[in-house]
């Protein structure tokens, strides 16, 4: 779409305000509104936005950071191919950002331009990278300043799928509208806890659209039904926690052939030697990529053993603990439903950051050729220490703080996010530990239920 495409769709969906929206280095989604009446012009000079903005963190504390002082500019730019108008509040539309200097050019804390460059990386080895994020959320009200799961019912039950039916079928037909994909929407395990699985897309478009799924059931829920949306990784101390699991393949550079499939058939069979040196990095990396995957302070409570979340370094096929999985295939679909699954991410991370991490852990075992262990065929917490050896299996962080530890250490991860975006991802997320850290564990709860 170009600019001119953008104001005349505004016009046929009578819009009258377009919210130009962008995710900073805390995971949360912000923007501003602009009026129809200025929008050309607004779709190729975009927004004005201090610098300090972008050292924001989710607990609304601006954090000191170099290079992020309230001083000085930069422009929140749209994409046009990422309009849609929204369909649970009334003239109203979004575009997602880019965040540029005067010159057009990334400042270097743009976290979508981040992501932009590693897949540019990828192409130049030959690969695109094709990606979904699953998410997993609670519906709720709040009652008495208490916040109460609505629609409960056993998991993947009819009962369940009736009791919150109006809201999800709402939710599923925003989606719709706004032309993402619904594969499936189901009850889960936790009291009032949904899942929605959304088709695949190139890694730009599947990023732009986790931010518009979790805008539209956020707005959904609360603007058509009086609910709270709530994508906090681990709302309730006593309750399952809630992922973003990313399913990706990797693909030849004009898209058409799978390069993680073998070729073979059946679940015992292994990937490619391309997909296992990926999947190498990524095993690699993982104790630096869960501080942009799982990147906040209520993320690792989540990460722990016989949750289906991932708490070590591991792998495995169909192995719902470990925190990669091998997928099966589905019949007559084996080239093109190949795929891996991390299950060490939540919904609190930037899909930006989470899925150029992924990429630069990837394309770095692609580089070295690097050859994973052997995978584990049980629950990883379950496993002998010989056993546990053979597979390379090891904790994950047991903390944010020892996360972004990990991140500063990684040169690959920390190196590949520039200087600026490295430094403020650290820094938001270390203030955030320590100010929740002094909180009782049930009001740091609270903060990511209200938040995400």
């Amino acid at each position: 779409m170009t600019p001119e495409d953008v104001v005349a769709r505004a016009a046929r969906d009578g819009v009258r305000l377009v919210r130009f929206l962008y995710v900073d280095p805390s995971g949360v989604i912000r923007g501003k509104n602009v009026h129809t009446d200025r929008l050309a012009g607004k779709l190729r000079e975009g927004v004005g936005l201090t610098r300090a903005q972008n050292a924001v963190n989710v607990l609304e504390n601006m954090v000191d950071i170099e290079g992020m002082a309230p001083v000085g500019e930069i422009r929140i730019v749209p994409d046009p191919d990422t309009y849609s108008a929204l369909p649970w509040v009334r003239a109203t539309a979004s575009v997602i950002c880019d965040q540029l200097d005067h010159d057009g050019e990334d400042w270097g804390g743009c976290t979508r331009s981040f992501l932009k460059r590693a897949i540019a990386l990828a192409a130049e080895r030959g690969v695109i990278l094709k990606a979904s994020f699953e998410n997993e959320f609670y519906l709720a009200r709040e009652v008495d300043g208490r916040m109460v799961p609505f629609g409960n019912g056993p998991v993947y039950s009819s009962a369940g799928m009736d009791r919150a039916a109006d809201v999800m079928l709402d939710i599923t037909d925003a989606l719709t509208a706004q032309g993402i994909e619904v594969e499936q929407a189901i009850n889960e395990y936790g009291p009032g806890q949904q899942e929605i699985a959304v088709r695949y897309r190139d890694a730009l478009a599947a990023a732009d659209q986790q931010v518009k799924l979790r805008d539209t059931v956020r707005g959904v829920a609360e603007n058509g039904h009086g609910l709270i949306a709530s994508f906090a990784p681990k709302p309730w101390a006593d309750g399952i926690g809630s992922g973003a699991h990313i399913h990706f393949s990797l693909w030849s550079a004009d898209g058409a052939t799978n390069l993680l499939y073998d070729g073979g058939a059946g679940p015992d069979r292994l990937l490619s030697s391309l997909g296992r040196a990926f999947v190498a990095g990524v095993m690699d990396h993982l104790p630096a990529l869960v501080a942009l995957t799982c990147p906040s302070f209520n993320s690792y409570e989540r990460l722990a053993p016989d949750a289906w979340a991932g708490s070590t370094v591991s792998w495995g096929l169909d192995n719902r603990e470990c925190t990669v999985r091998v997928a099966s295939s589905f019949w007559g679909r084996e080239a093109e439903s190949t795929n891996v699954e991390l299950k060490a991410c939540d919904p609190s991370c930037n899909p930006y950051l989470a899925l150029g991490g992924l990429l630069l852990a990837g394309l770095d075992g692609m580089e070295r050729r690097l050859e994973p262990p052997e995978p584990a065929t049980k629950n990883p917490a379950r496993m002998t220490a010989e056993e546990q050896a053979l597979c390379g299996i090891r904790p994950l962080p047991g903390s944010l703080r020892e996360a972004l530890a990990n991140l500063q250490a990684d040169p690959v991860l920390y190196g590949g996010l520039g200087d600026l975006l490295a430094r403020s991802v650290v820094a938001v997320r270390a203030n955030e530990a320590e100010v929740l850290e002094a909180m009782s564990p049930d009001a740091a709860r609270d903060v990511f239920f209200r938040v995400f």
